[in-house]
């Protein structure tokens, strides 16, 4: 049994896209988390150490962590053909643009918004907006999804980023035209429709 614990427009949203796409048999525990705005509470009912979400459970596993979770669900519905297996052809860029997200677009994002500034040592580590909207550009330039000719889980990834607050991607015709092709995913419409709790 696969359950979900997961918060309205959070970071939880793209996982339950990521299931809709796989055609998982799964179930959804909405859950309170902190939000920006001083909203919102840690909520008892979560599993997630840190009370935040996605936190997914399997058969009395957890597993947290976006990059985690499409992994380990990708893993698990190879059917689905949305994350190439050990051993496939483009295994190499799929892990490349997961990791690439968790270990750079987040930190260079993050100091964007957060108006961090532009520290040398941050910048010499992760790089920074300029270097992370070219290798987005190069990647969309070359084909239609980010790891070549087929829709992956790391498009779930990093359009949903777009999707979420549109200057977090580049501000291209390419990106714009990107956004679109996976945003009419009928997966995307049915996980948009249980993002919310159903009114009582």
């Amino acid at each position: 049994m696969l359950t979900l614990y997961h918060a309205p427009q959070s970071r939880s949203s793209r996982i339950l896209w990521l299931l809709e796409e796989l055609q998982a048999d799964y179930e959804i525990a909405y859950v309170d988390i902190p939000r920006a705005d001083g909203s919102g509470a840690a909520d008892s009912k979560n599993p997630h150490p840190d009370k935040k979400v996605p936190a997914l459970v399997h058969d009395g596993e957890l597993i947290t962590e976006s990059i985690a979770i499409v992994l380990y669900l990708t893993d698990m519905f190879p059917e689905a053909s949305i994350g190439p297996k050990v051993g496939d052809p483009g295994r190499g860029a799929y892990l490349t643009w997961l990791a690439y997200y968790a270990g750079v677009m987040e930190p260079v994002l993050n100091h964007q918004f957060l108006d961090l500034g532009d520290h040398e040592g941050l910048a010499r580590t992760f790089r920074g907006r300029r270097e992370m909207d070219k290798r987005i550009l190069d990647a969309l330039n070359r084909s239609p999804y980010i790891t070549g000719e087929n829709f992956t889980a790391a498009d779930i990834i990093i359009a949903s980023l777009g999707h979420f607050i549109r200057e977090m991607l580049p501000a291209n015709g390419v990106v714009d035209a990107y956004l679109e092709r996976c945003g009419k995913r009928p997966a995307l419409a049915i996980a948009n429709a249980k993002d919310s709790p159903p009114s009582p």
